[in-house]
């Protein structure tokens, strides 16, 4: 019997019963799968360890109102990839890690705080991965309001080519000699 994309769907549905509100196919290799926050951990359980899908990676998006968390995971073999969809509230988003469960997504969910301020609780090393460790507390340059206009942080801080700490481009102080 050839396993079909159809028979995947089948299974999630089986498997999470009440614990999927929604599902989408937009075409027959892609699924999005809607659950609570709060289910997310037992959704990936069951389709990486019951049913073998292979993580794939997980994103975040702010959407103004609420961030968006998606967890990728692919059937090789039956041909197509199914998303885990869950929203969380903003301003502080919380939810639950799932590195205990698939080690693999550590890295992610750290990305994912470091840039857009997800709290994943119950990761086992939630620190800094990509921004600096002067970067300020409380400002993620994923999100919609971050404004680029800031200031770097910290002393010794690099500017852009032709900018000043003061705003302004291009002009030397009285008295300072461009070296170009």
């Amino acid at each position: 019997m050839k396993l079909t994309e159809a028979s995947v769907i089948d299974e999630i549905k089986e498997r999470l019963k009440d614990k999927v509100t929604r599902i989408d196919q937009p075409h027959p290799d892609r699924a999005f799968i809607y659950v609570e926050p709060e289910d997310v951990p037992e959704a990936a359980r069951v389709i990486f360890e019951d049913m073998k899908g292979r993580f794939v990676t997980a994103t975040g998006l702010d959407t103004r109102d609420y961030m968006e968390i998606l967890y990728h995971f692919a059937f090789d073999k039956r041909g197509i990839v199914v998303t885990i969809k869950t929203r969380v509230a903003k301003p502080f988003p919380k939810i639950e890690s799932i590195t205990p469960i698939i080690p693999a997504a550590e890295w992610i969910e750290r990305e994912m705080h470091d840039l857009l301020g997800i709290e994943f609780t119950g990761h086992p090393d939630l620190k800094r991965l990509i921004l600096s460790d002067d970067w300020p507390e409380g400002v993620y340059p994923l999100r919609r309001d971050y404004s680029q206009r800031r200031e770097p942080p910290g002393p010794g801080r690099v500017l852009p080519a032709g900018e000043s700490t003061s705003g302004e481009q291009g002009k030397e102080k009285e008295g300072e000699v461009s070296e170009s």
